[in-house]
């Protein structure tokens, strides 16, 4: 029989030994049987805010051995001094949003990784510290070949470069907020299967996010849900930089649902990419055209966008670079301007919605048009170019079309055009108007053209 004086002192000498042990296992990384039932406290394995040197080596230990187990770290609150963290394959990095901080303490990468299956970060601050990133380093996180990367509900911050570098990546990018960065927010290359949603991307030097492809082929990301404000273009150019979002090479991109502002070029730039779906984004205040699909694409959908402000609204052009096949449908342009953010030979600013090949043109709004509501060609780059039921309204000329020999086959049929100044439908030869009001003597004289049953008022 066990007598009540004999179970409490059993008891006491539990507890004095666990009291006695806890020290030793706070001294220590490894990684105690007791804790694979959740997430490893760091703290409890030496690794402290402002620990100095020992809680960074603590914590490099202790990610190797969390990750071979699949397990959890947690981070408590505070200031982490860091640079150039390798991240194991099977990483998975907590922290308390917004006040678990990594701050970078050298002059290369804060983190990376590289050839992981999965890389896990979530609640953290990662914190650039406007150090400068010496050598190659290209961004204060930089991932290469993670075949499952997760960044999510982050603060990535004061980049002397970018934010985020992910080449070769697939996974998930959501939830964060990236603001800062002297060059970039987000740059992915060569992704796949990636989806960057519902992050706040802010006060970038010279773009948000960049989806990117060395040579041209199918890329399949997923853009949707992002805040995007303030894009700059510190580096100059003609729009290389200063695109909220930048698809090049990248095919079969979809873009929707996006929160844009104050770019100082396009909110939405596809250079390259075929197969891109834009649609339902919100773009305010761009510095030059809105929303743009050139250069050598096949194939762009970009349907049920808002454009408000901005030198040119929606262009899908560069035929002479085989830019072809688009539909432009159901979107509101409106409030454009003619200069934009560089000066070259006769630029051409204020028009709303301008197609040259093969292209649907087909219930769009376009309001406030300097130049021209619609543009259809340039030269002889004209093709198979339909523009139905659309309304144009307050502009100088409501529709602006190619008459220069060679130019392919248009049909402009049953618009509303009204307030049109100069003219509802003009011909142009190259940049100066060479016809009357087409709308109203008609399009004999043209046979590239079909112009019928449009209202003029």
């Amino acid at each position: 029989m066990i007598s009540k004086r004999r179970l409490l002192a059993g008891l006491a000498g539990t507890t004095g030994a666990m009291a006695l042990a806890r020290p030793t296992a706070a001294r220590s990384p490894v990684i105690s049987t007791g804790e694979l039932r959740g997430s490893i406290d760091a703290g409890a394995h030496g690794v402290s805010p402002n620990g100095g040197d020992a809680s960074r080596r603590n914590l490099e230990r202790l990610l190797a051995d969390a990750a071979a187990k699949n397990m959890p770290i947690f981070l408590q609150p505070g200031d982490y001094p860091i640079s150039g963290l390798n991240l194991p394959d099977g990483t998975r990095l907590v922290g308390i949003a917004g006040a678990t901080r990594l701050v970078h303490s050298g002059s290369g990468i804060l983190l990376r990784a590289e050839n992981a299956r999965r890389i896990e970060l979530s609640g953290l601050v990662i914190d650039g510290a406007d150090r400068v990133l010496a050598g190659d380093a290209l961004a204060i996180a930089h991932f290469r070949g993670v075949t499952e990367l997760v960044v999510e509900n982050c603060d990535v911050i004061n980049s002397d470069k970018t934010g985020l570098h992910l080449e070769g990546c697939g996974g998930r990018i959501g939830r964060n907020r990236i603001s800062r960065a002297a060059e970039y927010g987000l740059y992915a290359v060569n992704s796949a299967s990636l989806s960057v949603m519902d992050n706040s991307i802010s006060d970038c030097g010279n773009g948000g996010i960049l989806i990117h492809r060395w040579e041209t082929g199918t890329d399949g990301t997923m853009v949707s849900g992002n805040r995007i404000a303030r894009t700059g273009a510190t580096n100059g150019g003609t729009g290389q930089y200063g695109n909220a979002i930048n698809l090049y090479r990248a095919h079969d991109v979809i873009v929707s649902g996006n929160h844009i502002s104050d770019s100082a070029f396009s909110a939405i730039r596809a250079n390259s990419a075929s197969n891109a779906m834009i649609s339902g984004n919100h773009c305010t205040a761009s510095g030059e055209t809105a929303i743009y699909a050139e250069f050598s694409f096949e194939g762009a959908m970009i349907a049920g966008n808002l454009v408000d402000g901005a030198a040119n609204g929606i262009s899908v052009v560069n035929f002479n670079e085989g830019g072809r096949l688009a539909t432009v449908a159901n979107n509101i342009v409106r409030n454009l301007r003619l200069t934009g953010p560089y000066t070259v030979e006769d630029p051409i600013f204020g028009v709303g919605i301008s197609a040259e090949a093969d292209t649907a043109v087909t219930g769009n709004v376009v309001e406030n048009a300097p130049f021209c509501g619609l543009a259809f060609g340039f030269g002889p780059y004209l093709r198979n170019v339909a523009a139905t039921g659309n309304i144009v309204r307050e502009v100088a000329v409501g529709c602006a079309v190619t008459v220069v020999e060679g130019a392919g086959g248009a049909i402009i049929a049953n618009n509303i055009f009204q307030g049109a100044k100069r003219g509802a439908i003009v011909g142009y030869r190259w940049r100066e108007a060479s016809t009357g009001d087409l709308a109203k003597s008609g399009s004999e004289e043209f046979g590239h053209l079909t112009i019928e049953g449009n209202r003029v008022s």
